[in-house]
């Protein structure tokens, strides 16, 4: 019952919003209909309900925002960094495990690149369409995939740029959607089918809920490169850096802060 109100709350405002365009909308045709009005009025009303329908379409886009992650599945780590020694999952199972989700409420997913202002790095995009009308475009800069644990260059320059947008990729569909990893398999059932999120023991090598808030919100006050912090601290996302970790994130957060 929580779950549906807190849809009809959502969905009242995009009522409204719907009832004033075509409030509008009717106004239009008459004022069309009207030899008396003139072409300024008829441009004004036209700007208020264009600006009417792009709010609705925003509020349509932020609903079905909320309802899709409440039912993204947690997605098991399938995939072992033999450098890293640490394990994430790949592309494909990820994209196989919350298709159905972001299908079923109206979303679709177009990735690019753009020129980022970091040295040696590619900013991945991301722009999520909803059925609705609304885009919003996300991005992450990514260093250069080229290099191995010690420095040495261990890619050409064509593997380094395709290695570095699958990471973009991974990275971007976890933030947008806010996709919990795991270590535990759950005999492939997060790849297949969706509902309610699934309630799963926490993995003790990384930081619990709570930490991966407050780092958010550290984060964010100071204005940390969230994609260099993740790659520091060899994390798929902020959930996924390890436990053992967790003092020096904040730590080195506080850093920022004390040097701003």
């Amino acid at each position: 019952m929580g779950e549906i109100a807190r849809t009809q709350d959502l969905a009242a405002p995009a009522a409204v919003s719907a009832s004033e365009n075509i409030a509008i909308i009717s106004m239009i045709e008459r004022a069309v209909r009207d030899p008396s009005v003139d072409i300024d009025k008829l441009e004004r009303l036209m700007a208020m309900q264009e600006r009417v329908a792009q709010r609705t379409a925003e509020m349509a886009f932020n609903a079905a925002m909320q309802a899709a992650q409440a039912e993204m599945p947690q997605v098991y780590r399938d995939a072992k960094n033999e450098q890293t020694r640490s394990r994430y999952a790949r592309l494909e199972s990820i994209s196989a495990a919350i298709r159905p989700v972001i299908t079923q409420h109206g979303f679709s997913l177009s990735y690019g690149t753009d020129t980022s202002p970091l040295k040696d790095h590619y900013r991945v995009t991301c722009v999520v369409a909803h059925a609705g009308g609304f885009s919003r475009t996300y991005f992450a800069d990514i260093p250069t995939d080229a290099n191995g644990m010690k420095g040495n260059q261990n890619k050409t320059a064509t593997h380094a740029f395709g290695s570095t947008m699958s990471y973009g990729r991974r990275y971007l569909m976890l933030m947008v959607f806010d996709i919990a990893l795991t270590n535990e398999d759950d005999d492939g059932q997060s790849a297949g089918g969706y509902g309610a999120r699934r309630q799963m023991a926490p993995s003790n090598d990384v930081i619990t809920d709570e930490q991966a808030t407050q780092i958010r919100t550290l984060a964010t006050e100071v204005g940390a490169d969230i994609g260099r912090f993740l790659n520091y601290f060899r994390a798929e996302s902020i959930p996924d850096i390890p436990a053992a970790r967790y003092a020096e994130a904040v730590r080195l957060l506080e850093a920022k802060r004390g040097r701003q």
